[in-house]
């Protein structure tokens, strides 16, 4: 039986179709989800895709983390379910406080739309498995509301346990406190990142790169092997 992950669209969610794809072209089934749902129609693993969701009024994020899909995804997480957030996903994992640290705006205060060099810092999550700590991978990046910021004491935490997942190479596109892009839980199954690795799935599609497809190989082999 092929393992099922939900996609999460919100109002204002823009890539949950080009998640949906990813998803597919790895070897999962997608299977949309609508944020007034509590019910995740009995998926794996959960994506919180990229987009503005609810136009990212207040914060971006902030109203998002109190649709009623969150409540069940938030249980679910604690549980152990593999859930990925990309971007504006990211940034609702922060604000319900699946993952630490939050999002601000751009210190340049502009939207920036690039190829972003990532390095694979831990390799032991349900989302990075396929990938080797220490490896370089490349995939978009676009937000204004990119830069991720903690107090001191959280982000020497983070580092002491490993738990910077990514980390900008070749310039901080958006003043990211130690260059993090991407961080994960205690447990290793709740990742969020800013850069958008269901872009890059395809070699065929864009830049050519299929540096993106990682993320879901790995979610493919930890259910498998579950």
């Amino acid at each position: 039986m092929t393992a099922r992950v939900g996609v999460i669209t919100f109002p204002g969610t823009l890539d949950d179709r080009d998640t949906q794809r990813a998803v597919r072209i790895a070897g999962l089934e997608p299977v949309p989800l609508w944020h007034r749902d509590k019910d995740l129609k009995q998926v794996d693993a959960v994506v919180l895709p990229g987009g503005f969701s609810y136009g990212d009024y207040l914060r971006a994020g902030a109203i998002s983390r109190f649709s009623p899909v969150m409540e069940t995804v938030i249980d679910q997480a604690k549980a152990g379910m593999p859930v990925l957030g990309i971007c504006n996903g990211f940034q609702v994992l922060t604000e319900t406080h699946l993952l630490p640290g939050a999002m601000l705006r751009n210190n340049h205060l502009h939207f920036i739309c690039r190829d972003q060099k990532l390095r694979v810092e831990n390799a032991a999550t349900a989302w990075t498995a396929d990938y080797a700590a220490g490896q370089e991978i490349s995939v978009p990046l676009k937000n204004i509301d990119g830069r991720y910021v903690a107090d001191e004491h959280t982000l020497d935490e983070l580092e002491a346990e490993g738990r910077v997942v990514f980390r900008y190479l070749d310039g901080n596109p958006n003043g990211s406190l130690r260059d993090i892009a991407g961080v994960t839980n205690a447990a290793g199954n709740v990742v969020g990142l800013m850069p958008h690795p269901e872009h890059a799935v395809e070699p065929n599609v864009g830049t050519g790169r299929t540096d993106g497809l990682g993320f879901f190989t790995s979610l493919l082999k930890k259910l498998v092997n579950a």
